[in-house]
């Protein structure tokens, strides 16, 4: 069975959407811990209530970006972490660990990518962002990560439709919704095997 870790910044909620789907059987795989870089984010509240493990780790506890990225790649190899999900994790994921990890880190993005990705392009942003090109239709999608921001292949993308009138803030609900589905439907793709990444050139 698949040990997933889950990176998260912020509420949570896809948090939520994957440690349900790992509950009920859907995804078979356990979360071997929840890591936050902010440690008053209510994804390490969501994780004790289901008591796995969560984790506060930020790089202001280490001398330097080494000592981080060693000690990420220390904490991930402690926990028999086959998988890691982020899921809206705002920090850049070390290098190496990327590296080490390759075709196994997966990250959630509230946009059709290639479109509106990038630095910057991140929660009420991409939406604004969306609406103010006039763009008919957005939606989420699910890649591998790679060491460019929104870069890597494609797993799995829903559309949305934007509607006449719509503020950032509505066109981010009905995103959010899809995000919930999709996401578990990636991970679960991955665990068994029917998506991998692509060698890149």
């Amino acid at each position: 069975m698949a040990t997933l870790a889950v990176f998260c910044s912020g509420g949570g909620s896809n948090l939520q959407s994957i440690i349900d789907n790992v509950s009920s059987g859907r995804i078979p795989a356990r979360i071997g811990f929840v890591l936050s870089n902010n440690s008053v984010s209510r994804a390490l509240e969501r994780a004790r209530k289901h008591a796995i493990p969560a984790i506060h780790f930020s790089g202001i506890h280490y001398p330097g970006p080494a000592a981080y990225e060693q000690a990420m790649l220390k904490l991930l190899e402690e926990h028999a972490i086959d998988i890691i999900c982020l899921a809206g994790y705002m920090k850049l994921v070390p290098a190496q660990v990327i590296r080490r990890y390759q075709g196994k880190i997966l990250n959630i993005h509230p946009a059709l990518l290639p479109k509106f990705g990038g630095k910057g392009m991140y929660g009420i942003h991409v939406h604004a962002a969306v609406i103010a090109a006039k763009e008919k239709e957005s939606g989420a999608t699910v890649h591998f990560v790679t060491e460019q921001y929104d870069d890597g292949p494609v797993i799995v993308q829903q559309c949305v439709p934007v509607l006449p009138g719509d503020t950032a803030e509505q066109l981010a609900e009905r995103v959010l919704a899809v995000e919930h589905a999709i996401y578990p439907e990636a991970i679960l793709r991955v665990v068994s095997g029917k998506a991998s990444m692509p060698k890149l050139n």
